[in-house]
């Protein structure tokens, strides 16, 4: 999941203090090394040794221990992911999956919101497709062609045809929280949510297990933060934009303008 400042937001366990840990002498010159026994490998097992390309994933911030926290769109089974948020974030990781070599298409009723990407100065090529809500067609997605539908409908959109399969990842975004939208999140393998108000807190923890720590840091969540959930494993990010995007689609915000 995802997995890396403005308002740091701490997880469950207390933080000890680094002065307090002892020291270790480091060289003066070169980066220290890994901190494990050292392996060695034969020629023929380093030719082995096989790099995905497609499945690296994207940044989507820097998580709490300071680290890129970085989001894995693509694999070999079917990947549904839900958010709960402004389209900004939606947004930033459509350029960033674009910028790997993915395909795009985002399924919208607002296309004028999408102008930025779909219409970019100063290039003659989209980077992302739009298509009206249910006028997809099925789409081919391949490890060399991965394929990030956005779905960008609503509170509560209708079941699309496009559904998530092997390198074809459903981003499905949600403005708010109704609770017949809690079953998106009991569904999704990956869950995302911007700052909630107290009532969508309950909604989302009716589907979603969230310590009590969660439930009181949603309400006050900053507008460049989103909580990341999947599967027994959580972790804030604090979206960090280039001057690129942000030229492009402005500030990080929770709600859309």
């Amino acid at each position: 999941m995802p997995q890396r400042g403005g308002t740091r937001i701490q997880q469950g366990s207390a933080v000890q203090d680094d002065a307090a840990r002892p020291t270790k002498r480091r060289p003066v010159i070169g980066l220290p090394g890994p901190r494990h026994d050292q392996h060695v490998l034969t020629p023929d097992e380093v030719l082995a040794f096989s790099f995905p390309v497609n499945d690296d994933g994207v940044v989507i911030g820097i998580g709490q221990d300071g680290h890129p926290a970085v989001l894995g769109l693509f694999r070999q089974t079917a990947l549904n992911i839900a958010y709960v948020g402004s389209l900004y974030l939606a947004q930033i990781i459509a350029l960033r999956a674009a910028a790997t070599g993915a395909r795009v298409v985002a399924e919208t009723a607002r296309p004028q919101a999408w102008a930025a990407l779909a219409q970019p100065p100063n290039t003659a090529q989209p980077i992302v497709s739009l298509a009206q809500p249910g006028a997809m067609m099925p789409q081919k997605a391949s490890v060399h062609s991965p394929l990030l539908v956005i779905r960008d409908c609503g509170a509560l959109p209708s079941p699309s045809a496009l559904g998530a399969k092997p390198w074809q990842t459903v981003f499905t975004l949600l403005p708010y929280l109704r609770p017949e939208s809690a079953g998106l999140l009991v569904d999704a393998d990956v869950v995302g949510t911007q700052r909630l108000s107290p009532q969508e807190v309950e909604i989302i923890t009716s589907a979603v297990e969230l310590p009590p720590e969660d439930r009181i840091a949603l309400p006050q969540l900053p507008d460049d933060v989103t909580l990341w959930l999947a599967r027994g494993a959580r972790q804030y990010a604090q979206l960090n934009p280039t001057q690129i995007e942000v030229g492009m689609l402005g500030q990080p915000r929770r709600f859309d303008q």
